[in-house]
């Protein structure tokens, strides 16, 4: 027989399922992540528009002009930046895109910008964020190959929230893959 705590927890644990699940689902196939980034921007940059590295990190207005492509389902233990073994399927499926596009554009490099929820303060979200993203970046290089040199990374904590709440929000815990070689000097 369940006391009031284990049914408690039991009715939570239940009612979270369906968010996990729907976390589970939004795992883009390779093919969509390959898709998505391959776009063109949505503008065409000309020679003298064109930025560093550090430059594009800085400005929104580039930076949403840019292919990009949200990826919800990396899901992190609480103030964590280790990617758990678990998730390296997921992981692998970003790689396989990755390696696809790489090698028809061997140019390319691709953006991983970390986010988080509002929770906490900002200064700890920004700081976790650039070391989620930096996860991301050297688990596809360590353990799924792919050329350091097409990866870079940045941290926007909680800046860019897809769901405005000061709430725990998952959808706004993620990864955003934007490829930039275009608007590169």
């Amino acid at each position: 027989m369940l006391n009031r705590r284990q049914f408690a927890a039991a009715a939570l644990s239940f009612l979270a399922l369906p968010t996990l699940a729907e976390a589970q689902e939004d795992m883009p196939s390779a093919s969509r992540i390959e898709r998505q980034l391959e776009a063109a921007p949505r503008i065409k940059v000309r020679p003298d528009q064109k930025v560093t590295v550090r430059e594009f990190k800085r400005r929104p207005e580039l930076r949403r002009m840019a292919p990009s492509i949200d990826i919800q389902s990396i899901n992190f233990a609480f103030g964590s930046a280790e990617i758990p073994y678990s998730q390296y399927r997921k992981v692998e499926t970003i790689a396989d895109a990755l390696e696809r596009l790489l090698r028809r554009r061997p140019g390319t490099k691709v953006l991983i910008e970390g986010h988080t929820d509002a929770v906490g303060s900002a200064a700890s979200n920004l700081a976790l964020s650039e070391r989620r993203a930096e996860s991301l970046k050297w688990t596809l290089v360590r353990e799924f190959g792919i050329p350091r040199r097409a990866l870079e990374t940045v941290g926007y904590g909680e800046e860019y929230l897809l769901v405005p709440t000061s709430a725990a929000e998952w959808r706004n815990r993620r990864v955003t893959l934007r490829r930039f070689d275009d608007f590169l000097m």
